[in-house]
């Protein structure tokens, strides 16, 4: 049974804080076996990763922004374009043999797609049931309830941005450990998921940062 944390952002991410080197080393340090990177809309972090000496397998991953949420992709070898609809988008990425997790996907204001798009859950490989970056449970809960209703399986993810929250979110996946055989079982769902949270001043920190940094962006245009 590998420990996977298969949502982890580094400062490729605009809101990451952490560099590869440092994520690789937590992750040793957590007793994980695989991590995917999983930064928005770039596989830089990715790549650099992927060269890296470490005993922790690097799942290729990104988080892509489309224009009704966020969703991943596991296992590409190129970024999706950003910021269209999301349908095309799952679509593109499975004809290229990704697997598509939807994240978080009722969270109020962290681009949860199953809060807008009615019947989501029925295109994608799997569900984000455990995510760390939640205050409360409830958002977590229900998309445990949902991916049942759609016979999805469940992952777990730190979602974390920076190295010292890696592992707070995990997947435990009966595989080998390669990157085929991870994606195969989760397909599978071959998985358990389970997490826990990252704590509320830092989640606040990070979201306040990532308001600000919209605020100025809006001023820019």
């Amino acid at each position: 049974m590998l420990k996977c944390d298969l949502h982890v952002h580094s400062n490729f991410s605009r809101d990451g804080e952490s560099s590869i080197d440092e994520i690789l080393q937590r992750a040793e340090e957590a007793g994980l076996d695989a991590i995917a990177i999983t930064d928005h809309d770039t596989m830089e972090g990715y790549r650099l990763a992927s060269s890296a000496n470490s005993r922790v397998l690097v799942i290729p991953g990104i988080e892509v922004s489309t224009r009704h949420g966020h969703i991943i992709v596991l296992g590409i070898d190129r970024p999706l374009p950003p910021r269209r609809d999301v349908r095309e988008t799952i679509v593109e990425a499975q004809v290229m043999g990704g697997l598509v997790i939807l994240p978080h996907p009722y969270h109020m204001w962290r681009h949860g797609v199953a809060r807008k798009v009615r019947g989501i859950l029925r295109m994608v490989d799997a569900v984000e049931a455990f995510n760390s970056r939640y205050i409360v449970g409830t958002a977590n809960r229900k998309a445990a309830q949902m991916a049942q209703r759609y016979r999805k399986p469940c992952v777990g993810g730190s979602d974390a941005h920076n190295a010292r929250f890696v592992g707070f979110g995990v997947t435990y996946i009966q595989a080998e450990p390669t990157v085929q055989s991870i994606l195969q079982a989760i397909r599978e769902g071959h998985t358990i998921a389970g997490c826990r949270m990252t704590p509320l001043r830092t989640y606040t920190r990070q979201s306040l940062r990532s308001v600000l940094w919209k605020v100025r962006r809006r001023v820019r245009l």
